[in-house]
């Protein structure tokens, strides 16, 4: 696999339920395959038996965290294949329920909202539950690592340090403060529970202000990064934060959900040592280590695939 076909741009993995059309996805499989992919997912109609075969959609976390399980399976001598930047969920999903996938990344809560929206698990081992219960019965979950992509509440580090808050310090600390602060983010989250209605009832914080901007992208990012809010909905693995020294508060109420990492499974493809390999990762990947490997393939421009290697053997995994 070479690093001319992989993509390492930082697309954000959609938090809703859009759909990216087939015959989309068809075309950007044609360019975009691993060089040892073995063919094109969305129409093969079988992984083949003798290879587990890891998919990941089409965002640089995803095809990282793709490229950790299949190099930890590969150094317990799992013959592993790799159908990178599929697309999004609802391909994804089809594909691992017919087999021609067998390991996929995934995000457990957003999983659970693509599975039935009307669930609302208070941790994350129910998120686990509520997922099993939905999840097609040729399918099964592992177990979740720590780490988390999710929106967060996040600082600038001027507005950090004028407070004294830290990444130890949880967004109740802000009560206090918080009328003297612009919050951006993208406009829904000025009416979503999951937003300024939750800050409010669950922590009790009043903004000085809103201000529209997008989903933790370029605009909110740059707005954060020249105070023009001095508190912003940021995605709490993206590379931004540790570049800008930007402070990500703890929600110990959950407000935000629960995103933990987690490895989705085709059962019949996975041995019992796969599984068990999986497990280990999981154990060990925390939201900090996986900010900072995402930061060596989006900032840094790292290939996925070395960043993958060198992390498991620091790991005591590869």
């Amino acid at each position: 696999m070479t690093s001319t076909n992989r993509i390492t741009r930082p697309i954000r993995r959609n938090r809703g339920a859009a759909v990216v059309a087939l015959a989309a996805a068809t075309a950007l499989l044609a360019g975009c395959n691993s060089s040892d992919d073995g063919g094109n997912p969305l129409t093969d109609s079988k992984a083949s038996g003798d290879s587990v075969v890891v998919g990941s959609n089409n965002f640089a976390e995803s095809i990282l965290l793709a490229d950790i399980y299949g190099e930890a399976l590969k150094a317990k001598g799992i013959k592993v294949s790799y159908k990178p930047n599929i697309g999004s969920r609802e391909t994804t999903y089809g594909l691992l329920k017919n087999g021609t996938i067998s390991v996929l990344p995934e995000y457990n809560g957003a999983l659970l909202a693509y599975l039935d929206q009307k669930a609302a698990p208070k941790t994350a081992e129910e998120t686990t539950a509520a997922i099993k219960a939905k999840l097609d019965p040729k399918l099964t979950l592992l177990e979740p690592s720590p780490a988390e992509d999710k929106d967060s509440v996040t600082l600038n580090a001027a507005t950090a340090k004028k407070y004294g808050l830290t990444e130890k310090s949880t967004i109740a600390d802000l009560k206090g403060v918080a009328k003297d602060l612009v919050i951006g983010a993208s406009p829904e989250f000025q009416t979503r529970h999951q937003g300024l209605v939750g800050l409010k009832d669950v922590y009790g914080l009043e903004f000085k202000s809103f201000k529209a901007l997008d989903a933790g992208g370029p605009l909110t990012q740059a707005a954060l990064k020249k105070n023009a809010v001095q508190a912003a909905d940021i995605f709490s693995t993206d590379a931004v934060i540790a570049k800008e020294k930007f402070v990500v508060l703890q929600d110990p109420e959950n407000l935000f959900g629960f995103e933990n990492v987690q490895p989705l499974v085709y059962k019949s493809a996975l041995p019992q040592e796969g599984v068990d390999v999986l497990n280990a990762v999981s154990a060990k990947l925390d939201t900090a280590t996986l900010r900072d490997l995402d930061t060596q393939v989006q900032s840094q421009n790292k290939d996925p695939l070395d960043v993958a290697k060198a992390w498991l053997r620091s790991a005591g995994l590869g």
